[in-house]
């Protein structure tokens, strides 16, 4: 029987927004890879425990913590519990998102939906990390969840979406720079077109995005998962301030 590498055995990871898709993927591939995981929720407190179960039975510690992204006071408190409830906090990684359309030109657009988006996409992880830096462990791992969006726009009515996911990698360089003497790695993910509840495979973008990739077909939330593993993991101490583009070798 094969055995899975483990590198992160002895420590502690927090993902937001853990219970589906890409974050619920990073979680499960976390704690594969040895690590206890503290995740966030805000809907199906059902979904949460049956993760919690799932990491159990590999043998890992689990924690699932209800917070909304955009509440900053929930943010800082999650992070706060899931340094206290295992001890320690060695790697942050801001899944949480939310994905608002809308032309710049559309005198109907929902302005309540464009500030929670900024509220959950950018001042949720920012939050987030300034939470987590003083609790963070020296040599400790910061990885977001970005879009290739925010470089290659898809399609028109994008922009506020991609605009929230280009400042978190524009923090994230900065951020890098603040917390490399500590030996402190940040870095994005930026995902392509992923089969997610966000954005099916089957959905109204499907043809256009897959069309747009290399090898013409939509990823799997367990590719970004893959990425965010390498950069949480020991293998990446030389990486920071990078954003790195999981998205099939998308075209334009």
């Amino acid at each position: 029987m094969t055995t899975h590498f483990q590198p992160l055995i002895g420590k502690v990871a927090l993902v937001t927004g853990g219970t589906r898709g890409i974050g619920a993927a990073i979680v499960r591939r976390l704690s594969r890879d040895g690590a206890d995981v503290v995740f966030s929720y805000t809907a199906s407190a059902d979904q949460a425990a049956a993760m919690v179960q799932d990491i159990e039975a590999l043998g890992r510690r689990a924690l699932a913590i209800r917070a909304d992204q955009a509440v900053p006071d929930q943010v800082t408190a999650l992070v706060q519990h899931a340094h206290a409830a295992f001890g320690r906090l060695d790697i942050l990684i801001n899944s949480a998102g939310v994905f608002v359309t809308g032309r710049v030109d559309d005198a109907e657009a929902d302005l309540a939906a464009f500030d929670r988006q900024i509220a959950v996409n950018v001042k949720g992880v920012v939050t987030a990390v300034r939470a987590a830096v003083p609790l963070l462990s020296d040599g400790g791992r910061i990885v977001s969840i970005g879009t290739t969006g925010a470089v290659h726009v898809p399609f028109a009515g994008a922009a506020d979406y991609i605009a929230t996911k280009a400042a978190v990698a524009a923090y994230s360089r900065g951020w890098a720079r603040d917390l490399g003497p500590r030996g402190i790695t940040v870095n994005v993910v930026q995902p392509g077109a992923i089969n997610t509840d966000m954005n099916p495979e089957t959905g109204d973008f499907a043809a256009l995005l897959s069309g747009l990739a290399a090898l013409g077909r939509y990823g799997q939330p367990e590719d970004i998962a893959n990425a965010v593993a390498f950069l949480a993991g020991p293998d990446a101490s030389y990486i920071t301030g990078a954003t790195l583009n999981v998205d099939g070798g998308q075209l334009a």
